[in-house]
Formats: structure tokens, sequence, C-alpha cells
């Protein structure tokens, strides 16, 4: 096994780490919902912002995965 594939491999469980922010994130926005249903708007927002940086983390993992298997 080549050294591009075992850094393929590390390089994917950023997507590991995004989904267990996104659902942590979820999981207390809802909370926060419950209990003070009139700022659900601003806590929607703040919530997609937050899901849409995390997610980015596992794109950039993504990219730089392809990167190293295309240099194998």
């Amino acid at each position: 096994m080549s050294l591009a594939v075992v850094a393929a491999s590390i390089a994917v469980f950023t997507g590991i780490g995004a989904g267990i922010g996104i659902g942590i994130a979820t999981g207390k926005a809802t909370e926060s919902v419950a209990r003070q249903p009139e700022a659900a708007g601003k806590i929607q927002t703040v919530l997609l912002l937050g899901a849409a940086l995390a997610e980015a983390t596992a794109i950039y993992g993504l990219v730089i995965a392809l990167l190293a298997i295309g240099q194998a």
C-alpha cells in the first residue's frame, strides 16, 4: 500500500469530525428553539452558517484525498 493511499485515508477522516460537529450543533439548536421559540429565526441562521463551515472542512478533506490519490 503506497503512502498516498494512506494519506488519502487519513484525509477522508475529516468527514467524521464534520458529521459529529454538525450533529452536536443540530442538537443544541433544537434545544435552543425548544427553550426560546421566538428566537428560532436567529438560531436557524447561526446553525446553517456553522453547518456550512463544518461541511467545508469535510470537502477540504475530500479534495486533499483526491489530490493524494492523483499523486500516486
